[in-house]
């Protein structure tokens, strides 16, 4: 039944909690016994608040015979991201300098979380400050992909991702710059979402105006990931870019008819080279979108100077993206431009024998849907023929997050990708 309670979707766990089929505190104690048994495998966890998360289970359990259970999150695990303040939990921002530092305060999205019940069970691993999409940092060491751990899980939101994967959480949050929500989810076999700018508030920042670094969602279905957004979503006076919409809006029925949705297919998002293995894998899902009544055209926006542009100015990239989408409702390129590689090697040099110039031209297909606001998703599409994951990222129109939701959950159900658990979580 632990084994059983520590895959359950996060639904599926909140339903169970609600009727009394379960309480709080079998749920945490069957999580933490996974944690005990797997993080030491792949370094995922890397603060662990387990007695402060017992007390909680036994207080929300006595919340609960009292007919006061709260939020739809209500008893439900989840880890944040060592980026995250988090009041009175030591947060290291994956370095020495803040090797023992202690946050009086919260983040916003740690607020709204726990505002909706959940329980807070530590922090999960990340890169120094977050810098670059392999997670691994001088105080906690590296966090190993468990489908190969020989492999890189990805970042920065590594440990998010395999604490997911592993079934240690059902939910865990994140942050996205560079591709931080989407590469670890495409590497680790698991959903992330990066919603539109200010869909879910940034706070605290020393940089309110900024339009590049969202925090996001994690999750191992879209349901779960829905239901997440629409706990962290919403408006925040602290927040001068939050977008005034309620987060409610994320827990409606994802079902929706996708005949004759017009759908970009773009094999490598105008000439970035992508791994051969990759393409193979993601090739092979275009006819799913076919299956679903999409129409399925190659293209994408142009993107010359995306580059260039990720680091300066951006206008007219985004109107000539603008100007795309509103022929096409979904772009949808690879999540990741290679499969997981070897853990020991910092970043990607070369793909297909063309030589990279930087540390992070190796995930600019993420890096270039940054640049341009739109929402993008990151979805369980299959397995390379060694049994590495790979994601595909499905984009859309500004301020879309519902109808990217609604073609991952549509693709999810056709394919059952996210089934498929890693051997060391077993």
């Amino acid at each position: 039944m632990s084994r059983e309670l520590c895959f359950s979707t996060a639904i599926e766990l909140a339903r169970r909690i609600r009727s009394c089929e379960v309480s709080v505190t079998e749920v945490v104690q069957a999580h933490l016994a996974q944690i005990e048994r797997v993080n030491p495998k792949v370094n995922a966890i890397v603060t662990l608040t387990a007695e402060r998360a017992l007390a909680e289970a036994r207080e929300k359990d006595a919340a609960l015979a009292r007919g006061a259970a709260a939020g739809p999150l209500f008893g439900l695990p989840v880890a944040h991201k060592d980026l995250v303040p988090t009041r009175g939990i030591r947060t290291t921002y994956g370095s020495r300098i803040y090797r023992d530092h202690v946050p009086d305060q919260d983040a916003l999205l740690v607020e709204r979380l726990r505002g909706a019940g959940a329980i807070t069970f530590g922090k999960t691993n990340t890169p120094e400050f977050g810098a670059g999409s392999q997670t691994f940092n001088e105080v906690f060491g590296r966090t190993l992909n468990p489908y190969d751990l020989a492999k890189t899980c990805g970042g920065s939101s590594g440990g998010a991702a395999v604490a997911l994967a592993c079934g240690m959480v059902p939910i865990a949050d994140g942050s996205d710059t560079g591709g931080s929500l989407r590469n670890p989810a495409s590497f680790c076999n698991v959903l992330g979402l990066r919603g539109a700018v200010g869909r879910v508030p940034p706070w605290p920042t020393d940089a309110p105006w900024g339009t590049l670094h969202v925090p996001g969602a994690m999750a191992r279905t879209v349901a779960d990931l829905a239901l997440m957004l629409s706990v962290m979503a919403g408006p925040d006076r602290r927040s001068p870019i939050a977008i005034a919409e309620p987060g409610d809006r994320f827990r409606g029925d994802l079902g929706r008819d996708f005949k004759g949705v017009r759908i970009a297919w773009s094999r490598d998002l105008g000439g970035l080279p992508v791994d051969r293995r990759v393409t193979k894998v993601l090739d092979g899902q275009r006819a799913t979108f076919e299956a679903l009544g999409c129409h399925v055209e190659d293209g994408e926006p142009d993107f010359t100077d995306a580059r260039h542009v990720f680091q300066v100015q951006r206008a007219r990239l985004y109107h000539r993206v603008r100007e795309f989408m509103e022929r096409h409702e979904f772009l949808l390129i690879p999540a990741a431009q290679v499969p997981p590689f070897d853990v020991s090697q910092p970043y990607v040099t070369e793909i297909n024998g063309t030589r990279l110039p930087t540390y992070i031209d190796w995930m600019r297909v993420c890096s270039d849907i940054t640049v341009t606001g739109l929402p993008a998703l990151s979805i369980p599409a299959g397995f390379t023929d060694d049994g590495l994951p790979v994601g595909l990222q499905i984009v859309g129109r500004h301020q879309d997050e519902w109808g990217v939701l609604q073609l991952a959950h549509a693709f999810e159900r056709a394919t059952g990708f996210h089934r498929r658990r890693p051997p060391v979580a077993d």
